[in-house]
């Protein structure tokens, strides 16, 4: 079992010191949610994933938006992860109408373990098996996630940036109970700031698109702003092309620049992107102009 320094299992009703709409106060806590997932080489990984919870007090029951994070560039740093909040995100989601659930994946932060996301060599990268692990996390939070009260299970949208933004299109392809949408905010693998644009390769990324637009179930959003310095401007339009050329669902968005590096337009950037994602959740009768009860 992963042990969270400082964190008791449930950190029940602690407050945000955030504005919530109609005087309602939004909720964070914690929650420790067993997981069994494959280990590369062979045998089974069991621990707990570290999950923050955010939500409206007011509102009985809410579909789920599922927040992933991506991945460091170095492995160094994943601890320094601590416990994924994106409170100011959270809180705008939690006033579009959403619980907002977002793991800190085994292998980062407070969660600890082994990391399962690795993808391989730059030059041999495997897409699909690095997923794997991100994908099962997924979908066992879901099935956790279904027996709370405050969860409505039925509907709910998965929202990932860079490697979690690759996920969220990989999820999109699967039957994950409830998912009616996907968005992708500079999704990708095999990037590095030291050589801008030219990610290891982006032809088989490429092809690993295309196969989850193959078995695409629910349409995505894919944003990605002009200065994104890990993917470059052409590659992601790319990308998408040969995910949607594969009978993939979505729309891509060509975000403006945003500050000196805008791969993470997600947090930095979100004046940008509302109103598409607005407009894309209610297109899926999700959020606040949604019919969902």
């Amino acid at each position: 079992m992963a042990r969270h320094r400082g964190l008791p299992v449930v950190l029940a009703g602690m407050l945000l010191s955030l504005a919530a709409a109609a005087g309602a106060e939004l909720l964070e806590n914690t929650l420790d949610v067993p997981v069994r997932l494959a280990r590369p080489g062979g045998g089974t990984l069991q621990q707990t994933m570290l999950v923050t919870v955010v939500r409206d007090d007011a509102r009985r029951r809410a579909p789920y938006a599922v927040l992933l994070h991506g991945r460091p560039p170095q492995a160094s740093a994943f601890a320094r992860l601590g416990r994924l909040r994106y409170p100011a995100n959270a809180a705008w989601l939690v006033r579009q109408g959403f619980t907002v659930l977002i793991p800190t994946r085994v292998g980062y932060g407070l969660s600890g373990g082994p990391d399962l996301d690795y993808t391989g060599e730059c030059g041999a990268k495997d897409h699909v098996r690095g997923l794997a692990a991100a994908l099962a996390e997924t979908r066992q939070l879901l099935a956790y996630a279904a027996r709370l009260p405050y969860v409505d299970a039925r509907h709910g949208v998965v929202i990932g940036e860079s490697f979690g933004g690759l996920a969220a299109v990989a999820l999109a392809a699967e039957p994950v109970p409830g998912l009616q949408a996907a968005i992708n905010f500079a999704g990708g693998d095999g990037g590095d700031f030291d050589h801008p644009g030219a990610p290891c390769r982006a032809d088989q990324l490429a092809a690993t698109f295309a196969r989850y637009g193959r078995s695409n179930l629910q349409p995505v959003l894919w944003l990605y702003s002009a200065n994104d310095l890990l993917w470059g401007a052409t590659l992601p339009r790319q990308w998408f092309d040969a995910f949607a050329a594969a009978g993939g669902q979505g729309r891509f968005v060509a975000l403006p620049a945003n500050g000196a590096n805008g791969h993470f337009v997600f947090n930095h950037g979100a004046a940008e992107w509302h109103a598409a994602v607005q407009a894309f959740l209610a297109q899926r009768g999700l959020g606040t102009h949604s019919s969902v009860p």
